[in-house]
């Protein structure tokens, strides 16, 4: 499985959404990406891509899109 494809499996599973969602899904667009389900992303991003996100990429990270981005600052190459 490639990075973008366990990326897109973490938000479908976290989420509850289908892959068509993917790619306008924002910070509170479905009652699960709520503040508990924003840490529940991070910590699996965390542990699938064996990075250690800072508090600023954290808080920024508020779309599917932007995920890519702050990703890459890591060297997970999506």
């Amino acid at each position: 499985m490639t990075n973008d494809e366990k990326y897109r499996q973490l938000f479908i599973a976290t989420f509850g959404v289908t892959g068509e969602a993917l790619p306008g899904l924002a910070y509170q667009g479905v009652d699960a990406w709520d503040s508990v389900g924003h840490m529940e992303l991070i910590a699996g991003l965390e542990e699938m891509f064996n990075i250690m996100m800072e508090t600023d990429d954290i808080i920024r990270f508020n779309s599917f899109t932007i995920g890519y981005e702050i990703l890459r600052k890591y060297d997970v190459r999506v």
